[in-house]
């Protein structure tokens, strides 16, 4: 039968999801990195439907979804958050007519920078994205220890939690690092109730921000000079033990002083990443993606 694209639907989002941990795990295994990925609810993708339903799509066939793809944007900045095809359906052609279809997403929101972070060992959806545009800028480590692995830091910044008083500031912080401000990102994590985020100061001054969840993991963690990122991601940390066994974080490669302090710290690198984007830009050095989807 026919593959029918068509814009995603709210009630179908948790079956993407499902389809999207089959297809990242069908790849770790075959590169003897074992299943690192579970089918996770979809409120993200629901919030990201709800605030614009022309970033996700879905390849169907006989009623049974075989692809998705997932972007957004937020001001002139474009991320292809997902793009995973049923591991048996694969080099059919089904993820380049997916993206096609995201890139008009693209276009429509007028996007000076295209970007996306993809698995840095799957060098088949490179090639796929290299010839639309997308090229590789940096890797991207994701780091994990267990708690008692963790070794002592001195904190040396204080913080407040996030609400949406602080908005104008983290925009000024998103604009600066990212080039871009993600004010409905940070609404969408401050209403996120397994998630706690702080605003990281220093002498009074902002100096950043922090999201860290119930899981342990780290990020987005930004800061607005890049001489902060030891103290920051120090703070994060902390804040990861006092609510998990398991720590985590992604750290791009360009952040001398946050891959310092992760292997300092007791993190060791669980997996590469790999930025890609339609040109450079960012300041990655002060900067901590909380996933390859969310950025």
């Amino acid at each position: 039968m026919a593959i029918i694209y068509r814009p995603a639907r709210e009630d179908e989002l948790a079956a993407a999801q499902t389809l999207t941990a089959a297809s990242i795990n069908d790849l770790t295994q075959r590169h003897g990195f074992g299943a690192i990925a579970a089918a996770r609810t979809p409120e993200f993708q629901i919030f990201s439907l709800r605030d614009d339903p022309s970033g996700l799509w879905i390849a169907e066939q006989d009623g049974r979804i075989v692809g998705s793809a997932f972007g957004w944007c937020c001001e002139r900045l474009w991320f292809l958050a997902e793009l995973f095809i049923a591991p048996e359906l694969q080099g059919h052609g089904i993820g380049r007519e997916l993206l096609s279809r995201s890139l008009a997403h693209a276009d429509q929101c007028n996007a000076d920078v295209r970007a996306l972070i993809a698995l840095a060992f799957n060098t088949t959806s490179q090639a796929l994205y290299i010839r639309h545009g997308f090229f590789p800028r940096m890797p991207i480590y994701r780091f994990g220890a267990k708690r008692e692995k963790l070794r002592a830091g001195a904190a040396s910044l204080e913080s407040e939690p996030l609400t949406a008083e602080h908005l104008p500031a983290l925009a000024e912080i998103d604009r600066r690092v990212l080039g871009a401000a993600r004010d409905k990102h940070h609404r969408f994590l401050m209403s996120d109730a397994t998630m706690t985020g702080v605003l990281l100061r220093d002498s009074g001054k902002p100096a950043g921000y922090a999201y860290v969840n119930d899981a342990g993991h780290i990020g987005p963690l930004a800061v607005a000079a890049a001489a902060a990122m030891t103290a920051a991601l120090g703070h994060a940390l902390e804040l990861a033990a006092e609510r998990s066994p398991q720590i985590s974080c992604f750290v791009p490669g360009d952040n001398e002083a946050g891959l310092s302090a992760a292997v300092g710290r007791g993190l060791r690198i669980v997996f590469p990443a790999m930025l890609m984007s339609s040109k450079p830009f960012g300041d990655w050095s002060s900067y901590l993606p909380r996933n390859p989807g969310f950025m």
